[in-house]
Formats: structure tokens, C-alpha cells, sequence
């Protein structure tokens, strides 16, 4: 990697600029000598070669864009003169062959973790609470004031601090000033339940006055969360009138587990006749308590790392995320999918110009052939509302370098690294192949990690080159930034800083076993990741249909 540029790969016919370049600099790359057109900001990408009107331009082996206009040989490649275009799929065409990398020095290692009745191997030992429809989250609210403050989960944050700090000082007849804020956690285990991670309370806006369908898939999601072995017990309340009925969640939770055994809860609100809300939480109260009291008898136990389950995302991207953190993680995927690990990658909008590649990788024609449905489904969906996934790079991805849709996506991809693709995954299906799967998400950050979770995450990478606070209510969030520079600027969501990469100073391959290291802390409960210590309970489910 030279220190102020890069081409990713070899039939690429655009640079990236890993520095502040000046227009008239002189750039030497593999015997061609390249006068610059334009100031490059770092991150930025200008061209190898002149582009004519309609030509095509190639980032990382594939088509990226095509010019709106002549470029010039050393041009900027910007909004105004490339536009989205990538190459067509047709399902499979040929067969795979992947070399694991070396996984020796993680061949015997293992993690402290919480066994489940299925086989299953949690990260975390949470107790749920859920609403099957939008009626009931106030009632969530006040379960979650009482349990979070009743049992000692979580401590004043220090904006709350401040708020006292100032009106003892207004009560006292002194002079308002702010004082020292501590960026200490917050959420905490209760010393009651040392072997309960906490108690997670979701609400959302679903169950009801929608189209059918998307409340049968809030089961099918919700059920997932259920099943996921970072959740030891679970309390659903209902209301009783709602599409989400009851006996659908059941329906979907036998789906993904038969055998379901973990202690569950229910109640319905409008079925306990003359009991009043009042008697209705009391009852949860005492129930959700006794649940507690089950599932820290609980204890982590040694197991071996294919028994992780690894959701691979990224948002708030820049220039650098298809060079450092993506690939990075790729390469922990890589490394625990050749240890007999599940991995998952999301955000379908962002795979868009990859698609070929990935149908290439795919085990089987059925598995390539269904990702190929799901992903021309969900394009023709958008198309239907004046939508496309060339929209897709906000203005923040644009800014910092991520000019068309294909470019993003085939940064985005990295995150998946290179191994063979198991299964493609509808939205609310849970993962049950070993290996890397694909789930349809939209790109939207809190979209996609929620369906990751719901379809069995343990733990989820999320790398970021803006900064993002998204976090999961059971799925523990790990933040890698891809520049030094975020790391500095928000110390208080960046866990790992990738930007060494840029630097020279790791290997992409450094970084990722790197990584991998920090998950077997994370997963043995020997750390938390700043998202846990902010309480960054982030869960949006994703309605597709019409409200009605």
C-alpha cells in the first residue's frame, strides 16, 4: 500500500486517495505516470485513466459507475460526472473453491458461555421482555423503570449528573455551571443476579393496523429474539385484539424450535377480566422476578468458538471502509467460519453490484438462485415507490468518498470475507446453517442488526468511519472505526480502531485475529463493549406494507 494512494485491485481504473493529494501533483503507479485534475480529499477517488461519456469505472474487480460525462485521466470522480450502474446476475455459473485461512492459533481455544437446552452456545444471559403489539409499550416503560431501578441495572448516566448537579446549585441561591461528567458505564449487572447480564425491555410500532403480513413477521422476528441463546427467559404481554395474536407466536416459535424450553411468560391484557393493569403488572412483576431468580443459577461454561454466531456490519461508512475495518472483519469471518463457526451478513441494498460474485460463492444453485430472487424482489419493491438502490449512500457516505451505490456495496461486501455461502435468509428466519448466511435487511443500520439478532447473532461487528451509536438489546455491539480519527473524536462508541491498516502499520490479517481475540473476551463476559455501557438498546422491526 503506498502511503497516498491505493488500488484495491489490479483491473481497477480508479485510485483512492489515503491522503489530501493537491491538483497538479504527479502520481507514479505501475509505470503510468498520473498528473492530477483535481484537489483529491483523502478517501476520495480519481481516475487511472481518461473515462469518455458512458464509459465504465472498475473499483475493487467490478463495475462501479458509468460517466455522466468525459473524465480526464487524473479527474475526480464525484456525484456530478459518475453515476450508479453495476453488472447483471445470472445465478450460479461456476463452482468454488475456498482455502480456510489458519486457524491453528484458534484451534483449541474456547469461551466462557451459557449453554442452552438446544445445543445452542449464549454470549450473554439475558431476560426478555416484549410487547406483541405497539398497545402495550407504555406498560413496557413502567416494567422497565421498576426492574432497571428496582434491581441496581444501571446507574445515573452523567447527563442525569449534570441535571442534579444543577438544581442542587439552583436550590442553593448559586451560580449555574455545569460540572465534571464522568463517560463511566451506566447499565450494570444487578448484584442480586450476578449471573444475569440484565433484563431487556423492547418496544416498537407493529402487531397491528398494518398489512397482515407484517405482523406475522413480527412474530416470526420476535420468536428469533426467543430463541437467540443470549436470552435465558422471556415475559410477552399482549393486549389481545391485535393481529400478532398469541397462538401466532407460538406457531412461529415452534417453527424455529419444537422443543422450545426456556421459561416463558404470557399475558393478556384484555383477557383477565376485572383484573385491571394494575393486577396484570403486578402478576408480571412476580413472574418475570421468579425468572430471574432461574436463570442466574445459570453459570458460563467452556465451549468451543464454532459455537459463536457473528453478525458482519457497517454503517455511517467512508472511503475507508471497503480498505480497513470491512476487510478486517472479513477476515475474522474468514477465520471463524474455518473454525466451524456461523457467521451472518446483512443489508441487501448494499450488496447491489456484487451479486454475481456472491452467487458464485454460494454452496448451492438453490442458494445462489434464492439470494437472486430476494435481491430483485426487494429492488422492484423500492422501484414501486419512486425508490432504487442508487439512493441508497447518504450524504455523509457521499462526502467522504462513497459516490455511487456500487461502491459502497462492494466495500460493503468485504465485511462477508470469502467464504463459501450457506444459506440466504428472508427477513425474521433464523439462521441454521454452519458458515456464512445471508439476511435480507434493509441497509438501514438498526433494521439490520435487529434482523440479525432475530435470526440468532450472539455478537455483531459494526464498522463505522462517520460514527454511529447503534446498539442491540441481547446482540452485543463492537464498533471498529475505520480511521484513527473517529477513534479519537468519539472515544465513547469506538471499541476497536482499525486505522493502523491506512497506516501500514497492521496487515489486514493482524486486524482481523485481533478482533477475533476481543470477541472470545466479549463472549466470555470478560468485557463489554461501550454500545452495552451506554445502554444502546436499539430494536426497529422492518414493516414493508401499507399502514391500515
Amino acid at each position: 500500500m503506498s502511503s497516498t494512494f491505493l488500488q484495491i485491485n489490479p483491473t481497477d481504473n480508479l485510485l483512492v486517495a489515503l491522503q489530501d493529494l493537491k491538483k497538479g501533483a504527479i502520481i507514479k503507479h505501475a509505470g503510468n505516470e498520473i498528473t492530477l485534475q483535481d484537489d483529491i480529499a483523502a478517501k476520495h477517488k480519481f481516475t487511472t485513466e481518461a473515462i469518455p461519456k458512458d464509459g465504465n469505472a472498475y473499483m475493487y474487480g467490478v463495475l462501479v459507475g458509468h460517466a455522466s460525462q468525459d473524465i480526464p485521466k487524473g479527474g475526480l470522480i464525484h456525484t456530478f460526472n459518475l453515476h450508479h450502474a453495476s453488472q447483471d446476475f445470472v445465478g450460479k455459473q461456476k463452482e468454488y473453491t475456498w482455502s480456510s485461512p489458519d486457524v491453528s492459533k484458534f484451534q483449541n481455544r474456547t469461551f466462557n458461555g451459557y449453554h442452552r437446552a438446544d445445543g445452542q452456545v449464549g454470549t450473554q444471559n439475558y431476560w426478555l421482555v416484549i410487547p406483541l403489539v405497539f398497545c402495550e409499550n407504555r406498560n413496557i416503560e413502567l416494567l422497565k423503570n421498576a426492574f432497571i431501578q428496582g434491581l441496581g441495572f444501571q446507574k445515573n448516566d452523567s447527563v442525569t449528573n449534570q441535571v442534579i448537579t444543577l438544581r442542587k446549585q439552583f436550590e442553593a441561591g448559586e451560580k449555574l455551571q455545569l460540572g465534571d461528567s464522568s463517560s463511566d458505564a451506566f447499565i450494570s449487572k444487578s448484584p442480586l443476579f450476578p449471573n444475569v447480564d440484565g433484563i431487556k425491555f423492547l418496544t416498537h410500532e407493529s402487531g397491528c393496523g398494518e398489512n397482515k403480513d407484517d405482523s406475522m413477521n413480527l412474530c416470526a422476528l420476535l420468536a428469533g429474539y426467543c430463541v437467540n441463546p443470549n436470552v435465558g427467559g422471556i415475559t410477552i404481554l399482549s393486549l389481545g385484539c391485535q393481529h400478532s395474536q398469541i397462538e401466532v407466536f407460538k406457531q412461529k416459535l415452534s417453527e424455529k424450535d419444537p422443543n422450545f424450553s426456556k421459561p416463558i411468560h404470557f399475558f393478556e391484557q384484555q383477557q383477565d377480566e376485572g383484573s385491571g393493569v394494575e393486577k396484570i403488572l403486578n402478576e408480571v412483576v412476580l413472574k418475570t422476578f421468579e425468572g430471574l431468580i432461574e436463570i442466574n443459577k445459570l453459570s458460563r461454561k467452556p465451549a468451543p468458538l464454532s459455537a459463536l454466531r457473528l453478525g458482519v456490519k457497517c454503517g455511517g461508512s467512508d472511503g475507508f471502509s471497503g480498505i480497513s475495518a470491512n476487510p478486517a472483519i472479513g477476515h475474522t469471518a474468514d477465520l471463524l467460519v474455518g473454525l466451524g463457526g456461523t457467521v451472518m451478513i446483512a443489508e441487501f441494498p448494499e450488496l447491489c453490484g456484487v451479486e454475481q460474485e456472491l452467487q458464485n460463492r454460494s454452496v448451492t444453485a438453490e442458494v445462489a438462485n434464492n439470494f437472486g430472487l430476494m435481491m430483485r424482489e426487494y429492488a422492484k419493491r423500492a422501484a414501486a415507490v419512486g425508490a432504487g438502490f442508487d439512493m441508497n449512500p447518504s450524504p455523509g457516505n457521499i462526502k467522504d468518498g462513497l459516490i455511487t451505490d456500487a461502491i459502497k456495496s462492494a466495500g460493503a461486501a468485504k465485511k462477508a470475507g470469502s467464504s463459501p455461502i450457506v444459506d440466504a435468509l428472508g427477513y425474521g428466519q433464523y439462521a441454521t446453517k454452519i458458515g456464512l448466511n445471508l439476511v435480507c435487511t434493509p441497509g438501514n443500520d438498526v433494521l439490520a442488526t435487529t434482523g440479525m439478532a432475530g435470526a440468532g447473532a450472539t455478537i455483531q461487528l459494526f464498522t463505522t468511519g462517520l460514527g454511529t451509536p447503534t446498539g442491540n438489546p441481547i446482540s452485543p455491539m463492537v464498533k471498529l472505526s475505520t480511521n484513527t480519527r473517529l477513534a479519537e473524536k468519539l472515544p465513547e462508541i469506538i471499541d476497536i480502531d482499525c486505522g493502523p491498516i491506512i497506516r501500514g502499520e497492521k496487515s489486514v490479517e493482524e486486524m482481523g485475529e485481533e478482533v477475533l481475540e476481543y470477541i472470545i473476551q466479549l463472549a466470555s463476559g470478560e468485557i463489554t463493549t461501550k454500545a452495552m455501557d451506554l445502554g444502546q438498546d436499539d430494536f426497529m422491526f422492518w414493516r414493508r406494507g401499507v399502514s391500515l
